[in-house]
């Protein structure tokens, strides 16, 4: 309980206001003052059925308006609960996602707009401004679980990939001074902890030794096309080109692969209204696109349960259920 004017601690009760809520008198001073219920939404003034309506809209696919439409809450009110979900989203996700275990994790890079498109943009705000023009969404996803650990948004840089690499080692089990060590003095070896798979983005190597060091698996994959005959018609690949960074040669060459993220930014234009392709949705602000993906990638670790290949129909359980998380 909160007293502005009191320190004591012999209290009695004095009733109830008009509200319903509890008020107390303190015994040694007199000053009477009300317990009030803690907000889970901060200091705004919705009910929490209007704003679990509205998040389940907004994470199913809805757009703003759309939500705005349907729950009859007004277009500002539903980017301010986007926004103060996604931050707690984010510190959730910060915090639970730590001692990871995975095996294969494959990365990627998805494409958006802020603001405006980057052919738009003057010198003065291309030379000024890093919150608008085009995004890219760095991901990434362990190809068992189907986990994704992390995520950053900001430009197409090598910056952000050492970022990203930094960020993702941080939340895995690294080994201590000589606990991956081969033990054995004839070979020097050092034993790997996970294998990761990126495209030819040039900026990765050097990011994956600085992250991780002789304790990975590396290799990345470069996918060729075939032109399309229409525009916006899928193209045809006709080969792959498969490179071995470190600690890959012969046949496990053949399991470096990015398709699981790439079926990834697929779920995520999906349940993302502003990265749906050919509409006018896109984001405003950079920070309602960095609040609504980490809401998204908070149902899609804890609540989204993807389905077994085959015509079952079967469910398997959640990416956070997959890997043991403490909290399930």
């Amino acid at each position: 309980m909160i007293k502005a004017a009191c320190k004591h601690e012999r209290k009695t009760s004095k009733g109830r206001d008009r509200k319903g809520q509890q008020r107390w008198k303190c015994k040694d001073c007199g000053v009477s003052w009300t317990v009030r219920p803690r907000n889970p939404l901060g200091d705004m003034r919705i009910s929490i059925a209007d704003a679990k309506l509205a998040l389940r809209l907004l994470v199913e696919g809805n757009s703003i308006r759309g939500t705005e439409r349907i729950t009859g809450l007004d277009k500002k009110t539903a980017c301010r609960l986007l926004v103060f979900f996604g931050g707690k989203c984010r510190v959730f996700m910060d915090r639970e996602m730590r001692g990871l275990n995975l095996t294969h994790l494959q990365f990627d890079e998805q494409h958006t707009t802020v603001y405006k498109k980057q052919a738009r943009l003057t010198v003065d705000e291309k030379r000024e401004r890093h919150d608008i023009g085009e995004m890219f969404i760095w991901t990434c996803i362990d190809s068992k679980t189907k986990l994704m650990p992390s995520f950053i948004i900001g430009k197409r840089s090598a910056d952000n990939a050492r970022r990203f690499l930094k960020d993702v080692a941080g939340r895995l089990n690294m080994p201590g001074p000589g606990q991956a060590d081969d033990h054995n003095f004839t070979k020097g070896r050092f034993r790997p902890i996970v294998q990761i798979s990126t495209d030819g983005f040039a900026a990765y190597p050097e990011a994956v030794d600085l992250a991780f060091g002789p304790y990975v698996r590396y290799g990345s994959i470069i996918k060729e096309y075939r032109n399309a005959n229409m525009v916006y018609t899928p193209s045809e690949m006709v080969g792959t080109k498969r490179t071995g960074h470190r600690n890959m040669e012969g046949r496990e060459l053949y399991t470096i692969n990015t398709s699981h993220v790439e079926r990834l930014n697929g779920t995520q234009r999906l349940f993302m209204k502003r990265l749906n392709r050919l509409t006018y949705a896109f984001s405003k602000k950079l920070e309602n696109l960095e609040a609504a993906f980490a809401m998204f990638a908070c149902y899609y670790n804890w609540c989204w349960r993807t389905r077994t290949p085959g015509n079952s129909g079967q469910k398997r359980p959640t990416a956070a259920m997959r890997i043991g998380h403490p909290l399930l």
